[in-house]
């Protein structure tokens, strides 16, 4: 029997972490409104599908046994996000807060993004395959497992809400702020893209 009480919560405490894809659901949201956030974020979700499948079937194994699997995937993740990073902080400039509210950019590049993001980060599988575990009900595995994955989905979904109303918020009421917020992001991203690269090799579970 999964146990919820300690489950959600500590699951949701994931979903709401901030890092690289929560940040792009702000940016998102501050730039083209929260309906648009969410249909970009829509590309994560649809990645997080097959790799919550994957860690069930046991291959997210292969990330924590194998330095080198892991250390590629490290570093095209890391790079991947550090370069959006410095692409968010170059377009600051180009802002202008006057006309920020309302701007819109393209929905295919948004959803790419998104679902690079989350592809290229390895903690998320790593998440999956590490975390997910801990709650399986042995006698019922595949159905347990699916009941976590739609769990993490759902609060995933309402973790994407949350920041692309705090990124409306932001540009609604502090719209001359907007560049500096952006840098600020882009620097966080980062700085989030550099850890990737020194997260030590995980333990499999």
């Amino acid at each position: 029997m999964i146990d919820w009480i300690i489950f959600l919560p500590a699951c949701f405490a994931l979903n709401l972490a901030c890092g690289p894809s929560n940040l792009l659901a702000m940016t998102n949201g501050a730039r083209s409104g929260i309906g648009f956030a969410q249909k970009a974020a829509t590309g994560r979700l649809m990645v997080f599908v097959p790799m919550i499948a994957i860690s069930a079937l046991g291959f997210g194994l292969i990330l924590t046994a194998s330095p080198f699997v892991f250390g590629i995937s490290k570093l095209i993740g890391a790079a991947y996000i550090i370069w959006l990073g410095i692409s968010l902080w170059r377009s600051a400039s180009t802002i202008n807060p006057d006309e920020f509210l309302g701007e819109t950019s393209s929905m295919g590049s948004a959803f790419r993004a998104e679902a690079l993001v989350a592809l290229s980060n390895p903690k998320a599988i790593l998440t999956f395959a590490a975390f997910f575990p801990q709650f399986v009900a042995v006698e019922a595995y595949w159905q347990s497992y699916a009941l976590l994955g739609v769990a993490f989905l759902v609060m995933e979904a309402v973790a994407i809400l949350a920041y692309a109303s705090g990124g409306q918020l932001a540009s609604t009421f502090a719209a001359s702020k907007i560049p500096t917020l952006q840098r600020i992001s882009a620097a966080v991203m980062c700085v989030f893209g550099a850890l990737i690269l020194v997260t030590p090799q995980p333990i499999a579970p």
